[in-house]
């Protein structure tokens, strides 16, 4: 069996783009999924030649209950043995909590939450199988940070990915598992744009905005050392020891400025 076979959700733009291309510079054949078929189909043909490695793509978007299954099932059908899951695909909600409708917060949970459960539920069995297997789980810096004033939910989700995370590795580990949260602070991608926050994230100070390609190789490295939290960049790894030591009581004098995500810079 080949070891090397990842699939790369939301993998057409920002962080899962380049983790993309890293992957494909390591040497893994991959599946790539996002919502939208020319930019998966041009990115497959990119990386197959400039990496000579196999890629295939299947369109597909996890606000369908539906997709998770799909996506285990092309993989089966075209012979891919998924040893590294990526699952990164998500997005935010701009409108306040009060203003956004029921049916928009189930869509975004089932992206960020329903989705990530269902893909590692699929593919943990065939990693239990075989012994051997990483998951890495997109998480971010809101996970540790004060809630937000923009985007009330997307810190409790992300929390959730965490410990998620924390409970494959605990039931796991000793099958030869290993899942990797990766906690990202403010990445430049076109994230806030299609989430409708950017005039927020213009504001944000410019030394606290990471490259996606930079988060992306701390990421993959840490995933395939089996490290359980990782924290790209030491401007992250500073603020989040911070807010672990620091009192709760002077949260909310960060709270508008530590609602991480990813930045776009156009």
């Amino acid at each position: 069996m080949e070891t090397k076979q990842a699939l790369v959700t939301g993998a057409t733009s920002g962080i899962g783009l380049e983790i993309s291309k890293n992957l494909a510079e390591r040497g893994f054949s991959l599946v790539l999924t996002a919502r939208k078929r020319e930019p998966l189909e041009a990115l497959s043909k990119t990386l197959r030649e400039t990496y000579g490695v196999r890629v295939e793509y299947c369109k597909g978007d996890l606000e369908d209950p539906k997709t998770p299954q799909v996506l285990y099932d092309f993989c089966q059908q075209r012979g891919f043995t998924i040893t590294l899951l990526v699952n990164n695909a998500g997005y935010s909600l701009a409108t306040p909590f009060h203003e956004t409708p029921m049916d928009a917060e189930e869509r975004f949970l089932r992206v960020l939450s329903l989705a990530v459960i269902a893909l590692t539920k699929l593919f943990l069995k065939d990693m239990i199988k075989a012994k051997q297997g990483n998951i890495m789980m997109i998480s971010s810096v809101a996970a540790f940070a004060p809630p937000s004033s923009i985007q009330t939910l997307y810190g409790p989700v992300k929390t959730f990915v965490n410990r998620f995370s924390e409970g494959l590795n605990l039931n796991y580990n000793s099958m030869g598992i290993k899942s990797t949260a990766v906690c990202p602070g403010y990445t430049i991608t076109n994230f806030h744009t299609a989430s409708g926050v950017q005039e927020q994230m213009d504001r944000v100070p410019a030394f606290m905005k990471k490259s996606a390609s930079r988060v992306a190789k701390e990421a993959v490295a840490a995933t395939l050392q089996g490290k359980k939290v990782c924290v790209p960049t030491k401007t992250f790894k500073l603020i989040v020891f911070l807010l672990k030591v620091l009192p709760h009581s002077l949260f909310p004098l960060f709270s508008k400025r530590l609602a991480p995500g990813r930045y776009n810079h156009e």
